[in-house]
């Protein structure tokens, strides 16, 4: 929490030396960009319930304006959890997966690929098909290098890296001009085919053309539960943990440690993996060669993971701040007079850089925090 505060502090210091204003009334506009001042306009409305005609008393307009940028966060958010989950539990297996990104595209290529495939399918098994497929090649991805540390002790950061790299020119070949995956409808553009609508996520909150709240969200909390349920109450997650601990004592006391560095990598890239169908299934609906060259969400979910510390209940925190923050500063949302959208992005890298930076030095600012207060030894005066 400290964290976030720190970073934000000197990201108000930011847009005081750039604009001149008062950054409180930037970050209200941020916030009210979020949709998560809806919880404050309290009255007397009407909802329906999802997939029926039955209407019930309910305290918020569902149909605001604040409600609609609110699905529009959300539906960010359920991306981040996963990413930040598939940091997160390699984390606890003492390894850094840096490859969301790759994970993340590999899922997404698969998802959009088995959504096109199938289309006489019913609409739930099909879903359930293509997501589980990109599930499952995320996991494979990921599990490169998991391999390649189990059994030659290649650094992951190293090798899943190159794994990102891969999975982005792969995927720029696949979805490119005159690409095997590439839409023959639209050859002027470097865009794969619509998943069947069989394949598609229902939308319970808005509206499927507007890009209403998708299901997606609810699986992501799900694998929140998954997530430590994975880590706290089964035997995989203590020998994970005991590893991350400590690699040679948990080896000593007849744990594999090879053999946990692959399933944590393979499972965290399951996560990410995830992650990318649902956006392709939730509400891209295809995939483009722009969105292949510029993902950036397994990169955020470090920043999710850390600040979260990896804790279910703080990544879910931590990827609902960072959604917030894409959101209230897009171009669609921010008031240009408060502060100019185009340089919004800019500040939403440097808080998310300034939360990467302080959780990475926190113990060092606490082991001198103790430091200081730790009484000094008193000098023994000779008689």
């Amino acid at each position: 929490m400290l964290t976030a505060v720190i970073a934000f502090f000197i990201g108000g210091l930011v847009i005081l030396a750039t604009t001149k204003k008062n950054p409180l009334s930037t970050y209200r506009a941020i916030f009210d960009g979020t949709g998560l001042n809806w919880f404050f306009h309290v009255g007397s409305h009407k909802i329906g319930i999802p997939f029926t005609d039955t209407r019930v008393w309910f305290p918020w307009d569902t149909a605001s304006r604040s409600a609609m940028d609110l699905q529009q966060t959300l539906i960010i958010v359920t991306p981040l959890i996963l990413t930040g989950i598939a940091v997160a539990f390699a984390f606890r297996c003492g390894l850094f997966n840096i490859g969301g990104n790759g994970q993340y595209t590999v899922g997404a290529i698969v998802g959009v690929q088995f959504g096109v495939w199938f289309a006489g399918l019913p609409g739930p098994v099909h879903v359930i098909i293509a997501m589980a497929a990109a599930t499952l090649a995320g996991a494979l991805w990921a599990g490169i290098a998991g391999l390649l540390k189990a059994t030659v002790g290649a650094h992951e950061v190293i090798t899943t890296i190159m794994l990102n790299w891969i999975a982005l020119w792969v995927g720029s070949y696949l979805v490119g001009f005159n690409g095997p995956m590439q839409d023959p409808r639209a050859l002027s553009a470097p865009v794969t085919r619509p998943v069947a609508q069989s394949a598609r996520l229902d939308v319970f909150w808005g509206f499927p053309t507007l890009q209403g709240l998708h299901i997606g969200f609810f699986i992501a909390l799900g694998a929140l539960v998954v997530y430590w349920l994975v880590l706290n109450r089964t035997t995989l997650g203590y020998e994970v943990k005991a590893v991350g601990f400590n690699a040679e004592a948990a080896r000593y006391g007849g744990i594999s440690v090879p053999r946990n560095y692959f399933l944590a990598m393979a499972i965290s890239g399951a996560f990410a993996g995830l992650a990318g169908s649902i956006d392709i299934l939730g509400w891209e609906f295809n995939l483009d060669l722009t969105v292949v060259q510029s993902v950036q969400i397994g990169f955020i979910g470090i920043a999710v993971a850390l600040l979260g510390r990896n804790n279910a209940l703080g990544i879910f925190f931590a990827a609902l701040l960072f959604g917030a923050l894409l959101t209230g500063t897009s171009t669609r949302n921010l008031d240009p007079s408060v502060f100019k959208p185009e340089l919004a992005g800019n500040l939403t890298q440097i808080i998310q850089g300034l939360v990467v930076l302080f959780v990475g030095v926190d113990l060092l600012v606490l082991y001198v925090w103790r430091a200081l207060r730790r009484p000094f030894p008193r000098r023994r005066v000779e008689s």
